[in-house]
């Protein structure tokens, strides 16, 4: 369970440390605005996004099995995180996350990373695919301008709030959305060392401050964003806290688990390495623990963080701890500027993201599968978009391990590279 970072530095050079620099930089860029809107639409202070994507960062990459891993929060949570404040307040969810860290580290030390594999993928593409839809839902409101003074957590009564204030529609917002949208793509499919997320955001950010346009923005729904880290300090920790919360913990730590192996096994096939699941494991147990010190979200592996560190040239874990300290730079220096950030344009981020969790280049294949793997990805897309992710995990794991044995399956099959 060595680190990948203590391999990396046996042999470091100067020129590696350029390209890791470079790349980490252009990931931060990325993950700024992608960890802000993250921590809004899970429903938590916008400045809890970044403190996840330092210190959670931070320790996934210097404690971690892959060599090119970016950490932070990702979309995958943003339903588990926004019921959780939902019921149980936001100290709740430092608690769950704290919990779903020591589950981590326990697992990574019992050598339980080759497990996942014995996870359907069916069940696998389903919740996610679900949560791509949660989390397009969740953000009309913004992308449309539409108000409604309180949305609903349930998919079925969010979607009837939000036809409700159609008459609410602000064509300013959605102009910006649409612009930012149409940004973001067209800045990627120009060079992957670009980070189009930022420049995208901060252009029509601008424009809409600079004209004085019809749109929220983080300063006027939040207030400012604070400068530096919060001093790290334990949630209250009680028996029947525990006990409550011991659900919700599982979830964070089986999504982590899941999010993390498979962005290593996808970071593996992009620059010709293997990932050590265990070690893995343990990191995300860790840069949980430290996240939730820091009363932070629970951070895993991002899959398209990571592919654009890969891409923009980084080798080592050295990209994800620059990836790190860049974004705790930008805020401790300039953190206020992050409120002039329109929230159509941080919608827009979010909707495009949510669209690229759903995969849908592989929507046919999926089809094409057994009929057995269809319903399991079916059942597993419904039970997470109208009932909840603990009980579409539970079941669908349940039904795939179930399928398996009476085929006689013993032996996990290979997985299929995401390409989220």
């Amino acid at each position: 369970m060595k680190p990948k970072l203590l391999t990396a530095l046996q042999d470091y050079s100067f020129p590696q440390f350029t390209a890791d620099a470079l790349a980490g930089v252009t990931v931060a860029m990325v993950a700024i605005p992608l960890s802000i809107a993250i921590a809004i639409a899970s429903g938590a202070p916008p400045a809890v996004g970044l403190i996840t994507a330092i210190v959670g960062g931070l320790l996934i990459s210097a404690l971690g099995g892959s060599k090119v891993q970016i950490g932070g929060p990702t979309g995958a949570f943003i339903v588990v995180v926004y019921s959780i404040i939902v019921e149980f307040g936001y100290d709740g969810l430092v608690l769950a996350t704290l919990m779903a860290g020591m589950m981590l580290v326990v697992a990574g030390f019992l050598r339980a990373g080759n497990l996942v594999a014995y996870v359907p993928q069916s069940v696998v593409h389903g919740f996610t695919i679900g949560i791509g839809v949660i989390i397009g839902a969740s953000q009309l409101k913004d992308f449309f301008g539409l108000e409604v003074a309180n949305v609903p957590a349930d998919f079925v009564e969010k979607i009837a709030a939000l036809w409700a204030a159609h008459d609410s529609f602000n064509p300013v917002a959605m102009g910006l959305g649409v612009a930012a949208l149409v940004s973001i793509v067209l800045l990627r499919k120009l060079s992957a060392r670009v980070p189009g997320p930022i420049i995208a955001v901060a252009l029509v950010s601008a424009g809409a401050a600079l004209f004085g346009l019809d749109a929220d923005s983080i300063a006027s729904r939040y207030g400012e964003l604070p400068r530096g880290l919060p001093t790290p300090e334990l949630p209250k920790i009680t028996l029947e806290r525990i006990t409550e919360l011991l659900p919700s913990a599982f979830v964070i730590a089986f999504l982590a688990a899941i999010e993390s192996l498979l962005s290593a096994m996808v970071a593996d096939s992009m620059v010709g390495g293997k990932h050590r699941p265990n070690a893995e494991v343990m990191a995300q147990g860790w840069a949980n623990i430290g996240s939730a010190l820091f009363g932070g979200l629970p951070a895993t592996g991002a899959i398209a963080r990571t592919a654009t560190n890969v891409r923009a040239g980084g080798r080592t874990p050295v990209a994800g701890i620059v990836h790190a300290v860049v974004i705790l730079v930008v805020l401790l220096l300039a953190g206020p500027l992050a409120g002039y950030m329109a929230m159509p344009a941080l919608a827009a981020l979010l909707l495009l993201t949510a669209w690229n969790m759903t995969e849908p280049h592989k929507w046919k294949h999926y089809w094409q599968a057994s009929p057995e793997e269809r319903a399991l990805l079916i059942v597993t897309l419904v039970l997470t978009v109208v009932a909840d992710l603990t009980v579409a995990i539970g079941v669908g794991v349940a039904f795939g391990l179930a399928l398996r044995l009476r085929e006689g399956t013993r032996k996990p099959p290979e997985w299929d590279e995401p390409e989220r």
